[in-house]
């Protein structure tokens, strides 16, 4: 297997290694070579992980090219959730105390260098914090009150280490280098208690009020004891056996923090904080799908140094895509030169990557459900009216804001579409998907892989009915039952 050191300035890196190559991020993200690349691990050392800066999405790419990436964007996630941190301090509660208590002084910071700390008396602690996140570099404070508790966890770059650190932190280094791995009570005697995540002011519910009091009708005939939950209840999630996520899902909102804390416990979930991760960011999805060849629209991964060669492969109109954009949020369309420009420049401030894509106009997309790799409905949304999306929020009028939708039974879906959609599915992994796709001159072309697709009442169960919640809640049983 093939080692890279993913730095901001491989100049600057002194450590040298046998056998692991060390390469810019900038390389990693736009040299073709990279993204044909097979079986290869990256161990990625940028300076900043923060939400899509280059750090972030080489940890992002490894992972959709099928490359073993440390940290993992879960790893990433993880460490700017504070609801996560204070999981991670409730637990480890016991050996912070202990590694601690010979301090006199309030404050305390620990400086991890690939699970080491300079003075060996901090090396299990150290190990500890390393084996949780993954991070190469992690600065630890904590303060003391009664007791000592975590006051904040962030990820360092190099230039932020000490120069008396430096010596000890290339030993580290090459140690780890050197190395092969890397590495509530019942409420009801119902046989589970499912617990169903809704956001009460979300603006695009993936289900409307008719569907989650049908989710908890079918549920509660399961023998599920079943609880509408809201953002505010992430204290509460152990007392559950299962999760079934029905808000709106963005690495950076509640949702993600739910889905992860669920499988820390051992909760059974749809969706798993994968799924969010990967789905949420059109960027992994567009690598994701060329590398297993399946078709989409012509589509590049925009940075700041090939701005002016997009326009040569999508031509005009010319579809912008925002990396986290959902139900058409974040969704531009350019027409001329000169907006194509003006919307890529404005995009490219707030992220280090941005999706252009082909336009390919289409009377409907089709839509098929994709529970564990088995398609459970299909639909056609068609365009709202006098809009080329299915959503149009601008639209004055709230019916005007979307289009209509049919449902019709799977055996009439056309067979490549079928294949298309299950093939897509497959690169998420298991769990409850909504596959987007657009039929051009008979052939498929996949526009989106969705996590927590819509599941409203008189849509999506148009053809199946009951099935389609039954479907999912036995998919919830299912997870369960194995453990």
């Amino acid at each position: 297997m093939k080692k890279y050191i993913i730095v901001n300035h491989p100049e600057k890196w002194k450590l040298k290694l046998d056998h692991i190559e060390i390469v810019s991020a900038q390389s990693y993200l736009t040299n073709p070579e990279f993204s044909r690349l097979k079986n290869a691990r990256i161990f990625n050392l940028c300076k900043d992980y923060s939400y899509q800066s280059k750090g972030y999405y080489v940890s992002l790419l490894a992972e959709a090219r099928g490359h073993l990436a440390i940290p993992t964007v879960k790893n990433i996630v993880d460490l700017r959730e504070p609801k996560l941190v204070k999981i991670v301090s409730e637990e480890f509660d016991d050996l912070m105390q202990t590694s601690l208590k010979g301090i006199k002084s309030q404050e305390f910071t620990l400086s991890i260098y690939f699970g080491q700390n300079v003075a060996q008396k901090y090396k299990e602690l150290s190990a500890m914090f390393h084996r949780h996140f993954q991070i190469p570099f992690l600065r630890v404070k904590f303060n003391f009150t009664t007791k000592w508790n975590i006051k904040s966890i962030k990820a360092i770059s190099e230039a932020e280490i000490p120069q008396e650190h430096l010596e000890s932190m290339y030993a580290f280094a090459a140690q780890y280098f050197a190395k092969k791995r890397y590495d509530t009570p019942r409420a009801s005697t119902a046989d589970f208690d499912l617990a169903i995540l809704v956001q009460p002011e979300d603006p695009a519910p993936p289900s409307n009020a008719k569907a989650l009091k049908k989710f908890v009708e079918i549920a509660e005939k399961m023998n599920f004891y079943v609880e509408i939950i809201s953002p505010k209840d992430l204290s509460r999630l152990s007392a559950f056996d299962a999760l079934f996520i029905r808000q709106s899902t963005e690495v950076n909102n509640e949702a993600y923090a739910f889905a992860r804390k669920a499988q820390q416990e051992g909760i059974a979930i749809v969706d798993y904080p994968d799924a969010i991760l990967k789905c949420c960011n059109k960027v992994f999805m567009a690598e994701a799908l060329e590398n297993a060849n399946i078709p989409t629209p012509k589509t590049l991964i925009v940075h700041k140094e090939n701005i002016d060669k997009v326009l040569e492969i999508t031509g005009l109109p010319v579809v912008l895509k925002s990396p986290d954009s959902t139900f058409s949020f974040g969704v531009k369309k350019a027409t001329t030169p000169a907006e194509y420009q003006e919307l890529v420049s404005t995009m490219l401030k707030k992220s280090e990557l941005v999706i252009a894509q082909e336009f390919s106009p289409s009377e409907y997309d089709w839509r098929i459900g994709i529970l564990d790799n088995k398609p459970f409905y299909a639909c056609r949304y068609y365009m709202a009216k006098g809009h080329w999306q299915i959503y149009n929020w601008d639209a004055k009028a709230k019916d005007d804001q979307d289009g209509n939708a049919d449902c019709l039974p799977i055996e009439k879906v056309p067979k490549k579409i079928l294949e298309a959609a299950l093939k897509s599915a497959k690169l998420m992994g298991k769990g409850l998907y909504g596959i987007d796709i657009k039929e051009v001159g008979g052939k498929p072309f996949v526009i989106e892989i969705n996590d927590n697709p819509n599941i409203d009442f008189g849509v999506e169960d148009g053809y199946y009915g009951d099935q389609v919640y039954i479907d999912i809640i036995s998919a919830l049983k299912e997870r369960l039952e194995k453990k």
